[in-house]
C-alpha cells in the first residue's frame, strides 16, 4: 500500500474521541447519505447537520475528555468548535469519507463584551475545524457557527459546497472585521487534548480562573 492510501486508511479509522463505530454516529451519518451517492454531497450534507443541528456553545464543558466524544455531542445537541468538528469527522468517517481534524489560532474582532471580559483576550487558541478528502483532495469544512447564531449577529454563515475550502469570513455582513486566522498548528488523527487542554490554561487561566472552572462544568 503507497503512501497516501496508508494515510487515507489512517483518518477512516475511528478513535475515543472521534468514535465514528458508535451505533449513534454511525446511524445518524447513514441517514442523512441514504440515497445520495455522490460522495461530494455526502460530505455536503454532514457538514451541515454538523453545522446547524447542533448549536454553537463556547461555554460547553471542555475539560472532560468524554465531552468531546462524537457521539456525546450528537446526544447533547450543543457544542464549541472543536466538539463540533469532532462531530462532523465521525459523521464523515462512519460514512467511508476520509476526514482529519485541524487547529489554528485566530482572533476574533466580534467577541460579546461579557465573552471578551471573561477570556481577556479576542484570541481564540486551537480553533478546530475539519478537512475532508473528496475528489481526490483535501478540502476546509468549518461547521462551528450554526446559521441561526450567524443571523442574530449579523455574521456571514460558512458554506460548504465540498469543492471549495468553507472557513470563517474575515468580514461581518455589514462589513466589520470578524475572523483573522493567525497561526497554523497542524492536521490530527485524533484529538490532541492534552495540548488543546495546555493551551487554554496558558492563554485563559491566568487572567480569570472563573473561566477555567466554567469550561469545567463545575
Amino acid at each position: 500500500m503507497n503512501d497516501r492510501l496508508c494515510e487515507l486508511e489512517l483518518f477512516l479509522r475511528p478513535t475515543p474521541s472521534v468514535d465514528s463505530d458508535s451505533p449513534l454516529v454511525r446511524d445518524k451519518a447513514l441517514e442523512l447519505i441514504q440515497g445520495v451517492d455522490s460522495e461530494r454531497e455526502r460530505g455536503v450534507r454532514l457538514f451541515y447537520f454538523a453545522r446547524d443541528a447542533i448549536r454553537y456553545n463556547p461555554f460547553a464543558p471542555m475539560f472532560c475528555a468524554e465531552e468531546y466524544a462524537a457521539s456525546a455531542t450528537l446526544q447533547r445537541g450543543s457544542g464549541y468548535c472543536v466538539q463540533k468538528a469532532v462531530l462532523l469527522a465521525a459523521l464523515c468517517r462512519a460514512a467511508k469519507i476520509p476526514t482529519r481534524l485541524c487547529f489554528a489560532d485566530l482572533l476574533n474582532h466580534c467577541v460579546p463584551g461579557d465573552l471578551l471580559e471573561l477570556m481577556g483576550t479576542n484570541l481564540f487558541t486551537y480553533h478546530g475545524y475539519c478537512e475532508l478528502y473528496l475528489e481526490g483532495r483535501w478540502v476546509k469544512a468549518t461547521p462551528a457557527f450554526d446559521s441561526a447564531m450567524c443571523q442574530r449577529h449579523g455574521f456571514r454563515p460558512v458554506e460548504f459546497d465540498g469543492s471549495c475550502d468553507a472557513v470563517f469570513h474575515s468580514t461581518t455582513l455589514d462589513g466589520r472585521p470578524h475572523i483573522e486566522y493567525v497561526r497554523d498548528i497542524g492536521r490530527y488523527h485524533d484529538l490532541p487534548l492534552n495540548d488543546l487542554i495546555q493551551a487554554f490554561i496558558e492563554t485563559y487561566g491566568k487572567a480569570n480562573p472563573d473561566l477555567m472552572e466554567q469550561w469545567r462544568g463545575k
